[in-house]
Protein backbone atom coordinates (compact mmCIF):
# COMPACT_ATOMS: atom_id res chain seq x y z
CA UNK A 1 0.00 0.00 0.00
CA UNK A 2 1.32 3.60 -0.95
CA UNK A 3 0.70 6.85 1.00
CA UNK A 4 0.06 9.59 -1.44
CA UNK A 5 -1.32 13.36 -0.64
CA UNK A 6 -3.45 15.42 -2.91
CA UNK A 7 -4.58 18.45 -3.51
CA UNK A 8 -8.81 18.49 -3.94
CA UNK A 9 -11.01 21.39 -4.95
CA UNK A 10 -12.35 22.37 -1.77
CA UNK A 11 -14.60 25.28 -2.84
CA UNK A 12 -14.96 26.78 -6.20
CA UNK A 13 -13.22 30.06 -6.61
CA UNK A 14 -15.24 33.29 -6.78
CA UNK A 15 -13.29 36.52 -8.48
CA UNK A 16 -9.76 35.50 -7.37
CA UNK A 17 -8.95 32.18 -6.34
CA UNK A 18 -7.55 31.63 -2.11
CA UNK A 19 -5.75 29.48 -0.71
CA UNK A 20 -9.07 28.42 1.39
CA UNK A 21 -10.43 26.68 -1.81
CA UNK A 22 -8.24 24.18 -1.98
CA UNK A 23 -7.93 20.96 0.42
CA UNK A 24 -5.57 18.76 1.22
CA UNK A 25 -6.26 15.27 1.33
CA UNK A 26 -3.94 11.50 2.57
CA UNK A 27 -4.52 8.57 0.53
CA UNK A 28 -3.99 4.77 0.19
CA UNK A 29 -3.12 3.47 -2.80
CA UNK A 30 -3.84 -0.06 -3.44
CA UNK A 31 -1.43 -2.31 -5.74
CA UNK A 32 -2.85 -1.88 -9.35
CA UNK A 33 -5.10 -3.72 -10.93
CA UNK A 34 -4.83 -5.96 -13.96
CA UNK A 35 -3.40 -3.65 -16.71
CA UNK A 36 -2.81 -1.15 -14.40
CA UNK A 37 0.72 0.80 -13.23
CA UNK A 38 1.47 2.91 -10.07
CA UNK A 39 3.12 6.01 -10.53
CA UNK A 40 4.77 8.44 -8.12
CA UNK A 41 5.36 11.88 -9.50
CA UNK A 42 8.27 14.18 -9.17
CA UNK A 43 7.45 17.14 -10.90
CA UNK A 44 3.75 18.58 -11.80
CA UNK A 45 2.73 21.49 -13.48
CA UNK A 46 0.12 24.43 -12.71
CA UNK A 47 -1.07 26.86 -15.76
CA UNK A 48 -3.18 29.60 -15.87
CA UNK A 49 -5.99 27.60 -17.65
CA UNK A 50 -6.78 25.59 -14.98
CA UNK A 51 -8.55 28.76 -13.08
CA UNK A 52 -11.28 28.34 -16.07
CA UNK A 53 -11.76 24.52 -14.90
CA UNK A 54 -12.24 25.48 -11.54
CA UNK A 55 -15.77 27.31 -12.68
CA UNK A 56 -18.59 24.84 -13.60
CA UNK A 57 -19.36 26.29 -16.94
CA UNK A 58 -19.45 24.20 -20.10
CA UNK A 59 -16.35 24.78 -21.77
CA UNK A 60 -13.49 22.99 -23.91
CA UNK A 61 -12.37 20.63 -21.29
CA UNK A 62 -14.73 19.75 -17.94
CA UNK A 63 -14.64 21.36 -15.35
CA UNK A 64 -13.04 20.05 -11.39
CA UNK A 65 -15.65 18.35 -9.40
CA UNK A 66 -15.75 19.82 -5.49
CA UNK A 67 -14.14 17.05 -3.24
CA UNK A 68 -12.00 15.35 -5.80
CA UNK A 69 -8.66 15.87 -6.83
CA UNK A 70 -7.33 18.39 -9.70
CA UNK A 71 -5.28 17.64 -12.69
CA UNK A 72 -2.61 18.78 -14.72
CA UNK A 73 0.78 17.60 -16.60
CA UNK A 74 3.05 15.66 -14.67
CA UNK A 75 5.93 13.74 -15.06
CA UNK A 76 6.78 10.61 -12.52
CA UNK A 77 8.36 6.96 -12.38
CA UNK A 78 6.36 3.76 -12.36
CA UNK A 79 7.23 2.15 -8.86
CA UNK A 80 4.74 -0.72 -9.50
CA UNK A 81 3.93 -2.31 -12.45
CA UNK A 82 0.37 -5.07 -13.68
CA UNK A 83 1.05 -3.87 -17.06
CA UNK A 84 3.92 -5.64 -19.41
CA UNK A 85 4.47 -2.42 -21.51
CA UNK A 86 5.71 -1.26 -18.10
CA UNK A 87 8.73 -2.05 -16.05
CA UNK A 88 9.45 -0.33 -12.23
CA UNK A 89 11.52 2.54 -13.37
CA UNK A 90 10.21 3.70 -16.33
CA UNK A 91 10.16 6.99 -17.07
CA UNK A 92 6.07 8.20 -17.74
CA UNK A 93 4.00 11.17 -18.26
CA UNK A 94 0.66 11.79 -17.69
CA UNK A 95 -2.30 14.21 -16.71
CA UNK A 96 -2.38 12.96 -13.18
CA UNK A 97 -1.01 16.21 -11.87
CA UNK A 98 -2.26 17.58 -8.50
CA UNK A 99 -0.77 14.37 -6.21
CA UNK A 100 1.93 12.18 -5.26
CA UNK A 101 1.43 9.01 -6.50
CA UNK A 102 -2.01 7.46 -8.28
CA UNK A 103 -3.06 4.05 -9.88
CA UNK A 104 -4.48 4.70 -13.23
CA UNK A 105 -4.48 2.10 -16.89
CA UNK A 106 -1.40 2.07 -18.99
CA UNK A 107 -3.23 3.31 -21.34
CA UNK A 108 -3.23 6.71 -19.74
CA UNK A 109 0.33 7.51 -19.14
CA UNK A 110 3.16 7.96 -21.60
CA UNK A 111 6.63 6.54 -21.63
CA UNK A 112 8.77 9.93 -21.64
CA UNK A 113 12.33 9.94 -23.58
CA UNK A 114 14.44 12.62 -22.44
CA UNK A 115 17.08 12.62 -24.96
CA UNK A 116 18.90 14.17 -22.50
CA UNK A 117 17.11 17.01 -21.29
CA UNK A 118 15.54 17.11 -17.60
CA UNK A 119 11.89 15.36 -17.29
CA UNK A 120 10.55 18.45 -16.43
CA UNK A 121 11.10 20.10 -19.67
CA UNK A 122 8.70 18.26 -20.89
CA UNK A 123 6.01 19.88 -18.68
CA UNK A 124 7.55 23.45 -20.45
CA UNK A 125 9.75 24.31 -23.28
CA UNK A 126 9.45 20.49 -24.66
CA UNK A 127 5.99 20.24 -23.61
CA UNK A 128 2.62 21.87 -24.04
CA UNK A 129 3.71 25.25 -23.25
CA UNK A 130 6.17 25.15 -25.89
CA UNK A 131 4.16 23.77 -28.26
CA UNK A 132 1.18 26.13 -27.69
CA UNK A 133 3.98 28.65 -28.51
CA UNK A 134 5.04 26.94 -31.96
CA UNK A 135 1.31 26.31 -33.02
CA UNK A 136 0.32 29.97 -31.89
CA UNK A 137 2.87 31.50 -33.81
CA UNK A 138 3.45 29.48 -37.00
CA UNK A 139 0.33 28.14 -37.88
CA UNK A 140 -2.51 30.57 -35.75
CA UNK A 141 -0.61 33.77 -36.80
CA UNK A 142 0.90 32.11 -39.99
CA UNK A 143 4.29 34.22 -39.06
CA UNK A 144 5.82 35.56 -42.34
CA UNK A 145 9.06 37.07 -43.64
CA UNK A 146 9.66 40.79 -42.17
CA UNK A 147 6.78 40.52 -39.27
CA UNK A 148 7.10 43.01 -36.38
CA UNK A 149 6.13 40.56 -33.45
CA UNK A 150 4.19 41.77 -30.52
CA UNK A 151 4.00 39.23 -27.47
CA UNK A 152 2.39 39.70 -24.04
CA UNK A 153 3.48 37.71 -20.66
CA UNK A 154 6.71 37.06 -22.50
CA UNK A 155 8.69 36.25 -19.49
CA UNK A 156 6.05 33.52 -18.89
CA UNK A 157 6.26 29.46 -20.03
CA UNK A 158 5.09 30.43 -23.44
CA UNK A 159 5.70 34.08 -24.09
CA UNK A 160 9.48 33.33 -23.67
CA UNK A 161 9.31 30.62 -26.16
CA UNK A 162 7.01 32.96 -28.46
CA UNK A 163 10.10 35.45 -28.80
CA UNK A 164 12.84 33.20 -29.35
CA UNK A 165 11.33 31.66 -32.38
CA UNK A 166 10.70 34.80 -33.47
CA UNK A 167 13.86 35.58 -32.89
CA UNK A 168 15.57 32.64 -34.72
CA UNK A 169 13.46 33.14 -37.37
CA UNK A 170 14.87 36.79 -37.67
CA UNK A 171 11.78 38.68 -37.03
CA UNK A 172 11.53 42.18 -34.75
CA UNK A 173 10.14 40.97 -31.27
CA UNK A 174 8.60 43.55 -29.00
CA UNK A 175 7.86 41.79 -25.51
CA UNK A 176 6.01 43.17 -22.51
CA UNK A 177 6.27 41.79 -19.16
CA UNK A 178 5.77 43.13 -15.70
CA UNK A 179 8.91 44.08 -13.57
CA UNK A 180 12.56 44.65 -13.82
CA UNK A 181 13.82 41.25 -13.30
CA UNK A 182 11.76 39.86 -16.59
CA UNK A 183 12.73 42.91 -18.54
CA UNK A 184 16.51 41.89 -17.91
CA UNK A 185 15.83 37.99 -18.16
CA UNK A 186 13.76 39.24 -22.02
CA UNK A 187 16.81 41.53 -23.04
CA UNK A 188 19.09 38.72 -22.68
CA UNK A 189 16.91 36.37 -24.93
CA UNK A 190 17.30 39.47 -27.51
CA UNK A 191 13.89 40.37 -27.71
CA UNK A 192 14.45 44.11 -29.70
CA UNK A 193 12.10 46.01 -27.40
CA UNK A 194 11.25 45.27 -23.83
CA UNK A 195 8.31 47.27 -22.33
CA UNK A 196 7.94 47.24 -18.35
CA UNK A 197 3.78 47.90 -18.30
CA UNK A 198 4.14 48.43 -14.94
CA UNK A 199 6.57 51.03 -15.43
CA UNK A 200 4.21 52.62 -18.06
CA UNK A 201 1.38 54.77 -17.58
CA UNK A 202 0.22 54.68 -20.82
CA UNK A 203 0.61 50.96 -22.62
CA UNK A 204 -0.52 51.73 -26.00
CA UNK A 205 2.17 54.93 -26.19
CA UNK A 206 4.53 52.67 -25.11
CA UNK A 207 3.88 50.51 -28.02
CA UNK A 208 3.51 52.77 -30.31
CA UNK A 209 7.28 54.04 -29.41
CA UNK A 210 8.49 50.16 -29.67
CA UNK A 211 6.74 50.21 -33.03
CA UNK A 212 6.03 53.41 -34.74
CA UNK A 213 5.78 51.33 -38.14
CA UNK A 214 3.01 49.21 -36.59
CA UNK A 215 3.12 45.51 -35.72
CA UNK A 216 1.85 42.70 -37.88
CA UNK A 217 1.24 39.93 -35.05
CA UNK A 218 0.32 40.35 -31.82
CA UNK A 219 0.67 37.19 -29.41
CA UNK A 220 -1.54 37.72 -26.34
CA UNK A 221 -1.18 35.84 -23.56
CA UNK A 222 -3.14 38.69 -21.58
CA UNK A 223 -6.17 40.35 -23.11
CA UNK A 224 -7.56 43.90 -21.32
CA UNK A 225 -5.39 46.74 -22.39
CA UNK A 226 -2.51 44.35 -24.05
CA UNK A 227 -4.96 43.65 -26.61
CA UNK A 228 -6.43 47.43 -26.89
CA UNK A 229 -2.56 48.35 -27.71
CA UNK A 230 -2.75 46.01 -29.96
CA UNK A 231 -5.43 46.83 -31.92
CA UNK A 232 -4.13 50.50 -32.16
CA UNK A 233 -1.23 49.56 -33.26
CA UNK A 234 -1.24 46.72 -35.78
CA UNK A 235 -0.44 47.49 -39.39
CA UNK A 236 -3.49 46.25 -42.07
CA UNK A 237 -3.56 42.81 -42.57
CA UNK A 238 -1.74 41.75 -38.80
CA UNK A 239 -2.83 38.42 -37.31
CA UNK A 240 -3.48 38.19 -33.66
CA UNK A 241 -2.71 35.00 -31.91
CA UNK A 242 -5.20 34.97 -29.22
CA UNK A 243 -4.03 32.29 -26.54
CA UNK A 244 -4.69 33.85 -23.09
CA UNK A 245 -6.27 36.17 -21.65
CA UNK A 246 -4.89 35.96 -18.02
CA UNK A 247 -5.76 39.57 -16.95
CA UNK A 248 -9.64 38.35 -16.84
CA UNK A 249 -9.63 34.81 -15.61
CA UNK A 250 -10.72 36.24 -12.16
CA UNK A 251 -13.24 38.03 -13.37
CA UNK A 252 -16.76 37.31 -11.83
CA UNK A 253 -18.40 38.35 -15.14
CA UNK A 254 -18.16 39.29 -18.97
CA UNK A 255 -15.43 41.91 -17.88
CA UNK A 256 -15.40 44.87 -19.70
CA UNK A 257 -15.56 45.35 -22.91
CA UNK A 258 -12.12 45.66 -25.38
CA UNK A 259 -12.22 49.26 -26.48
CA UNK A 260 -11.25 49.97 -30.36
CA UNK A 261 -12.63 46.99 -31.10
CA UNK A 262 -13.94 48.27 -34.26
CA UNK A 263 -9.96 48.51 -35.94
CA UNK A 264 -9.84 45.18 -36.72
CA UNK A 265 -12.49 45.79 -39.05
CA UNK A 266 -11.02 48.89 -40.89
CA UNK A 267 -7.51 47.29 -40.62
CA UNK A 268 -8.73 43.89 -41.19
CA UNK A 269 -7.22 41.98 -38.64
CA UNK A 270 -7.57 38.73 -38.15
CA UNK A 271 -8.04 37.93 -34.56
CA UNK A 272 -8.05 33.83 -33.86
CA UNK A 273 -8.45 31.90 -30.52
CA UNK A 274 -6.91 28.40 -30.32
CA UNK A 275 -6.15 25.53 -28.04
CA UNK A 276 -3.04 23.52 -29.36
CA UNK A 277 -4.64 20.23 -28.42
CA UNK A 278 -6.62 21.17 -31.21
CA UNK A 279 -3.18 20.63 -33.29
CA UNK A 280 -1.93 17.59 -32.44
CA UNK A 281 -1.06 16.95 -36.38
CA UNK A 282 1.53 19.50 -35.70
CA UNK A 283 3.30 17.61 -32.57
CA UNK A 284 6.40 15.32 -34.57
CA UNK A 285 7.26 19.27 -35.97
CA UNK A 286 7.12 20.77 -33.01
CA UNK A 287 9.37 17.82 -31.80
CA UNK A 288 11.95 17.71 -34.36
CA UNK A 289 12.19 21.29 -34.51
CA UNK A 290 12.74 22.01 -30.61
CA UNK A 291 15.29 19.43 -29.97
CA UNK A 292 17.49 20.94 -33.00
CA UNK A 293 17.07 24.72 -31.43
CA UNK A 294 17.60 23.08 -27.84
CA UNK A 295 20.36 21.09 -29.20
CA UNK A 296 21.72 24.14 -30.92
CA UNK A 297 21.80 26.44 -27.93
CA UNK A 298 19.25 28.30 -29.73
CA UNK A 299 16.25 28.12 -27.34
CA UNK A 300 16.71 28.52 -23.52
CA UNK A 301 14.20 28.63 -20.99
CA UNK A 302 13.61 30.06 -17.03
CA UNK A 303 11.82 27.99 -14.63
CA UNK A 304 9.99 28.72 -11.14
CA UNK A 305 10.44 25.99 -8.87
CA UNK A 306 8.03 25.49 -5.51
CA UNK A 307 8.50 22.29 -3.41
CA UNK A 308 5.82 19.86 -2.00
CA UNK A 309 2.54 19.02 -3.17
CA UNK A 310 1.36 20.77 -0.28
CA UNK A 311 2.95 24.25 -2.35
CA UNK A 312 1.11 23.65 -4.89
CA UNK A 313 -2.41 26.18 -4.70
CA UNK A 314 0.88 28.51 -3.56
CA UNK A 315 2.22 28.50 -7.14
CA UNK A 316 -0.69 28.26 -9.10
CA UNK A 317 -1.80 31.61 -6.95
CA UNK A 318 1.73 33.51 -7.93
CA UNK A 319 0.47 33.19 -12.01
CA UNK A 320 -2.11 35.78 -11.45
CA UNK A 321 -0.07 37.98 -9.08
CA UNK A 322 2.91 37.81 -11.45
CA UNK A 323 5.53 36.00 -9.27
CA UNK A 324 6.71 33.20 -11.84
CA UNK A 325 9.65 34.01 -14.47
CA UNK A 326 9.24 31.50 -16.75
CA UNK A 327 7.78 28.19 -16.15
CA UNK A 328 5.62 28.11 -12.24
CA UNK A 329 6.62 23.70 -11.59
CA UNK A 330 6.14 21.93 -8.24
CA UNK A 331 8.82 19.53 -7.35
CA UNK A 332 7.42 16.86 -5.68
CA UNK A 333 9.29 13.83 -2.95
Amino acid sequence: MTVSREIRLKSRPIGSPTADNFDLATVTLPDPGPGEVQVRNSWMTVDPYMRGRMNDVKSYTPPFQIGEALQGGAVGEVIASNDAGFAVGDLVQSFFGWREAFNAPAGAVQKLETHGLPPQAFLGVAGMPGMTAYVGLLRTAALKDGDVVFVSAAAGAVGQIVCQIAKLKGHTVIASAGGAEKAAYLKSLGVDHVIDYKAETDLTAALLRAAPDGIDVYFDNVGGTHLEAALVAARPFARFALCGAISMYNATDMGPGIRGLVQAVGKQIKLEGFIVSTHADMQAAFIADMSAWIAGGKVIWRETIEEGVENAPAAFLKLFSGENLGKMLVKLS
